[in-house]
């Protein structure tokens, strides 16, 4: 739909224009990633565990609020590239921690930099300091 074929009433409401780029972000971050190869939950898993280390898969998984059973798919197909490993937590055998390889700090890398490409993409009608606005902005609302 295109914004003038939107009723105005719509186009004025600020929750009606975030559902509105967040399809668009949503539609860009699944196709650039796909096209790299990756997903946008391998991203976010990788970035997790690079920032706060080896953790259990639930853990990250609420870290990331990502469902357990996409959690599961996405930690089978990381650790089936060798970008994630899966060992026995000494603290307590029945939990596994999942730990980023090298080869994860590498494709975090690649990742990081598709996404940052992507968000030009979708923000390119803003300035710099306007993104930087904006980000800040989202950031207060989600609190």
């Amino acid at each position: 739909m295109e914004m003038d074929e939107a009723p105005a009433r719509l186009r004025c409401k600020p929750s009606w224009l975030l559902n509105k780029v967040s399809a668009r972000a949503h539609r860009l971050i699944k196709e650039t990633m796909a096209a790299a190869g990756g997903h946008a939950y391998h991203f976010a898993i990788l970035a997790a565990l690079d920032e706060f280390g080896p953790d259990s898969q639930v853990q990250i998984g609420q870290r990331c609020g990502i469902d357990q059973s996409d959690m599961h798919a996405m930690l089978n197909e990381l650790a089936g590239q060798g970008h994630v490993e899966r060992t026995s937590d000494p603290a307590d055998r029945r939990r596994n921690l999942i730990t980023l390889t090298a080869s994860g700090r590498r494709r975090l890398e690649e990742l990081d930099t598709t996404l940052t490409g992507v968000q030009h993409d979708i923000l390119d009608a803003l300035s710099a300091t306007e993104r930087d606005t904006l980000t800040a902005l989202l950031t207060r609302i989600l609190g």
